[in-house]
């Protein structure tokens, strides 16, 4: 966003700026980092959970569906399996589950090689839905990322490829 025209300090800097006239003995710098990280997820948010709106989802709605469509025909996950994919709690995943039976978008069966299993499947409803809201939002997450070039878009993507890798290792 080099390109952008300077407009003086943003929110965040604003407040770096008074804690530095307050606070000069420390390093605000970390502020900047996670103020706007902060700042920017709930934006981002807010305009991805438009397009899922759109589609009649909630965000974990759709978690659960796109879980289901990458599994790959016949687009099928146990319940446990679900909660790992969209990392809930497996009472989070069920509540998510049975909003999805309601409407008619996943159903529950039994487990061919163990009578108590269940699995979970996408209706032809539910792959539909999901590939709608799919394009969509991958339409939208280009939208995001368009005040950004491409080599902008790439070093933004291995640094935080890097400090997420710090943290799940």
């Amino acid at each position: 966003m080099s390109d952008a025209p300077d407009r003086g300090p943003d929110h965040v800097g604003r407040i770096q700026e008074q804690w530095r006239r307050e606070r000069p003995d420390l390093d605000t710098s970390p502020q900047g980092v996670f103020g706007r990280l902060h700042r920017l997820a709930d934006r981002l948010r807010e305009e991805l959970e438009v397009e899922f709106r759109r589609h009649g989802l909630g965000e974990g709605e759709f978690d659960v569906l796109a879980a289901l469509r990458r599994a790959g025909a016949p687009y099928e996950l146990a319940p446990g399996e679900l909660a790992r994919h969209t990392m809930v709690t497996t009472g989070a995943a069920t509540k998510r589950i049975d909003r999805l039976v309601a409407a008619g978008l996943v159903s529950r069966r039994v487990r061919d090689d163990d009578h108590r299993g269940r699995l979970v499947g996408l209706t032809e409803a539910g792959r539909r839905v999901v590939d709608d809201a799919f394009t969509a939002h991958i339409a939208n997450e280009h939208r995001l990322l368009a005040p950004l070039n491409r080599m902008e878009r790439q070093a933004l993507e291995r640094i935080l490829t890097k400090w997420l890798g710090a943290f799940e290792e």
